[in-house]
């Protein structure tokens, strides 16, 4: 195993040994006698996380909770008095009786300190129930209020003794003892049976006075730090002796990359042994980073998040065999051995080695690389994933051999999949090292290209490890760019199929959770109309707007024909935009037209990069237009008279603030990066489409005349909409309005602006000086005619294209 520094030493002695075997000195650091598990601070978060599901669900479903207590209170009048204050004593006796044997019990047994440590967490549990209960009683909310003392007075709302009852019981960690566990919630049952039947408190009062004193015990745990069950040096040492070796020196070496604990163990023939030690403890560290990786990745890719100590040790032990049995170079495994229930071990003969990471970049060879790949290759060949070939895995041993280690990471008996994501990983990883050009030719001679071929589509960052997704972020972003390039180079002709890793990109969090304020906020605005308004609309400005609304399609078809030097028909084209108005439904604005635009055109044969250019073009000149548009009209509805032609102070102050903005982004390096390669990315391949465009006047005329007829359709439908409801403003304000929320949307991330143009257009329409009363109506009449309302044809062209493969 790895030889790394030793940590700060300390000498500990061992405990006698048997027969004929000497006392074993271990060098190790004084093992700490309280420790922070990682579980206790994951049963803080989910009891927190349980706290606020049940009073959300609570707040939701209070018709019915309260529809029960007023069941129950009437109920409770009928059973007679004996009987409920018989069980509410039962109840209490066992509450109080329970805990205090158990204290006794741990005294006897000279365990004091876990009795201090659950009287510290009662007392925080009765103080923090008690804050809480009169905060809600006295500023909380009403609802919340009502629910945990059903609206009676003299009702505790966190009952104060179940609270540090649960909170001191937790401390002690009396789950661990399975009969006690048992009696303590029996009693914990009938108490809650007799405060609820006796009205002295809500269902809801219970269950979050149950979780609230959990949430305080755990966090007891975890502050405070439980004892220290980790078995100490000298432990592993007799369980290396019973594995029928004879240690006669034990030091501990750095832990390795998942926090297990190493040693090294000298034998009595002069040869080492290296030990792995899995403590129980650190099982679940780094579980919220694989929940997120296993809810992220699909089903092939993910990994499970939590293992149990005998699963670990069997998946160590099984892939250290199969490695073995492979005839790769790696540790050979000779024991494993559980310490007790606290930990296991594994133990291996030491192979002096060194790690890549710690090779210099320049001693790195072509034989070198060439060695790691035939490693690798035995490994696919048995169908073996490692699953992290990392410069801290993969070693050179003395003789310059490749020698590979860390195999609890890998997986038998391994699909394509996991194969192809070694390849993408270790071609990542060496070409941070020695560049993309030697890293693939490297490969390239063993394993041959199409083996590169068929990995290149897993060259994501979301496929690689941590390790090295913060190596390219630091160091290269453009190397996986540079891989790709090198492997096509070699095979030209590879068709790769798409593999998709995510089952989603933290963007969609993004635009589900801005969907679902937008989809709010048009329901809130839905809810404060008044249908007589909607009613007393005027028909034939409504209808204006619908032709409006539909010739835009037209315009926008007009719009991509004329950047497209490719002869287009104009009915599909048209379709084309309709089957745009469909997707927007699942993708923002200004994405959901661009990728229709440019399969419609691949489908009519022209290739992808001219397809994206001419797309790119029609986007650059539309975004020309649209700020040529916003100034002009600006610029006019800031005149007082047409003789006096003079800018208002909205258009200066915009003026002002786009220039601020401009100079703030260009003046800062990583802003103007980002723009620029976002700018380069979207319009690359713009000027020549442009070129071959300006060579027909037809062509320049088609796509002006169709740029700037679709802005006018979309003014003339919203001020037919405005008019509709009785409002009149000047045109051009209308315009400046609906430019300006047209490039708000455009900017949302949610699917067609949903929720951010609505916002803006009343908004601009109310600065205005039109009443919100009018410009609601009418904005929700536009969006209606422009978004809701193609939908529909929008799926049937859609559909229509894709069965007649125009699509």
């Amino acid at each position: 195993m790895k030889d790394t520094k030793e940590r700060d030493e300390t000498t500990t002695g061992g405990r006698p040994p048997a027969g004929d075997d000497p006392v074993v000195l271990v060098v190790e650091p004084l093992l700490p006698q309280r420790i922070r598990r990682p579980s206790d601070a994951l049963r803080f978060l989910a009891t927190l996380a349980a706290l606020a599901a049940v009073i959300l669900l609570a707040l939701v479903a209070k018709k019915t909770l309260n529809g029960l207590e007023a069941d129950v209170a009437d109920g409770t009048k009928r059973v007679p008095f004996l009987l409920s204050g018989l069980v509410g004593v039962l109840g209490g006796v066992a509450m109080l009786g329970i805990p205090t044997a158990y204290a006794v019990e741990r005294v006897l047994h000279r365990d004091g300190l876990r009795v201090a440590e659950g009287l510290f967490a009662a007392i925080a549990g009765m103080v923090l129930s008690f804050v809480l209960g009169e905060w809600i009683l006295t500023a909380g909310p009403e609802d919340l209020r009502l629910l945990l003392t059903g609206g009676r007075t003299g009702v505790e709302p966190i009952n104060t003794l179940l609270t540090s009852v649960i909170a001191y019981v937790t401390a002690m960690r009396i789950s661990r003892r399975p009969t006690w566990r048992a009696a303590l919630w029996t009693a914990v049952g009938v108490n809650a049976v007799a405060l609820f039947a006796g009205l002295a408190a809500t269902v809801l009062g219970i269950i979050v006075s149950i979780l609230v004193g959990l949430a305080v015990g755990f966090a007891t745990l975890y502050g405070i730090g439980s004892p220290n069950t980790r078995p100490p040096g000298s432990a592993i040492v007799a369980a290396v002796r019973k594995l029928g070796f004879h240690p006669v020196k034990a030091r501990r070496l750095e832990d390795d990359h998942q926090g297990s604990r190493r040693y090294a163990i000298g034998l009595r023939d002069g040869e080492r042994l290296d030990v792995t030690v899995l403590d129980r403890d650190r099982q679940v560290a780094g579980l919220l980073y694989r929940l997120w990786r296993r809810i992220r990745l699909n089903s092939e890719t993910r990994r499970r998040a939590i293992r149990s100590l005998r699963a670990e040790l069997e998946r160590e032990a099984l892939m250290a065999y199969a490695t073995q049995a492979a005839g790769v170079g790696s540790p050979r495994l000779v024991g494993t051995s559980e310490i007790g229930a606290e930990a296991a071990l594994l133990v291996y003969e030491h192979t002096g080695t060194r790690a890549l990471a710690d090779i210099p970049d320049e001693e790195i060879d072509d034989h070198l690389l060439a060695q790691i790949w035939e490693q690798v290759l035995l490994l696919q060949v048995q169908r073996l994933a490692h699953r992290r070939l990392t410069g801290d895995s993969i070693h050179v041993d003395n003789e310059g051999r490749v020698v590979l280690m860390d195999a609890r990471s890998g997986e038998i008996a391994a699909g394509d999949l996991l194969l192809r994501l070694d390849i993408a990983q270790l071609l990542t990883y060496l070409s941070l090292r020695v560049g993309a050009e030697r890293s693939v030719r490297a490969a390239a001679a063993v394993t041959g290209a199409n083996t590169l071929a068929a990995a290149m589509p897993l060259l994501q960052r979301i496929a690689l490890t941590r390790e090295t997704r913060a190596a390219l972020n630091k160091d290269n972003k453009e190397l996986l760019t540079a891989i790709r390039e090198e492997i096509v180079a070699l095979e030209p002709k590879a068709e790769a199929e798409e593999v998709r890793l995510e089952r989603f990109r933290p963007r969609t969090l993004v635009t589900i959770i801005a969907s679902a304020f937008a989809a709010y906020f048009v329901v809130y605005y839905l809810t404060q109309l008044n249908l007589n308004i909607i009613t007393s609309a005027k028909w034939g400005w409504t209808g204006a707007a619908f032709a409006a609304a539909m010739l835009s399609y037209v315009a926008a078809a007009l719009m991509l024909m004329g950047f497209v030097p490719e002869k287009l028909p104009l009915g599909h084209t048209v379709l084309a935009q309709f089957a745009g108005s469909f997707v927007k439904l699942v993708a923002p604005a200004a994405v959901g037209g661009v990728a229709i635009n440019t399969r419609y055109l691949q489908k009519r044969g022209i290739p992808p990069g001219q397809a994206m250019a001419s797309v790119g073009a029609s986007q650059f000149v539309g975004l020309a237009f649209h700020i040529g548009l916003l100034l002009l009209f600006a610029y006019i509805t800031g005149s007082g008279t047409a003789e006096s032609f003079t800018p208002s102070r909205t258009l200066v102050f915009v003026l002002l603030a786009v220039a601020v903005l401009i100079v703030f982004v260009v003046g800062i390096p990583k802003l103007r990066r980002m723009v620029t390669s976002r700018l380069r990315s979207l319009f690359s391949g713009v000027v020549p489409r442009l070129l071959d465009v300006l060579q027909s006047p037809r062509k320049i005329a088609e796509g002006f005349t169709g740029t700037l007829l679709l802005t006018i359709f979309f003014v003339v439908c919203l001020d037919s909409c405005v008019r509709a409801f009785g409002g009149s403003l000047n045109f051009a304000a209308v315009a400046v309005v609906f430019l300006a929320g047209n490039a708000i949307g455009s900017a949302a991330p949610t699917p067609g602006g949903l929720g951010a143009v609505e916002a803006a257009l009343i908004g601009g329409l109310t600065l205005a000086g039109l009443p919100q009363g009018i410009a609601t109506p009418a904005v929700l009449l536009f969006r209606l005619l422009t978004f809701w309302l193609p939908v529909l044809p929008g799926w049937a062209s859609f559909t229509y294209l894709q069965r007649n493969e125009a699509l």
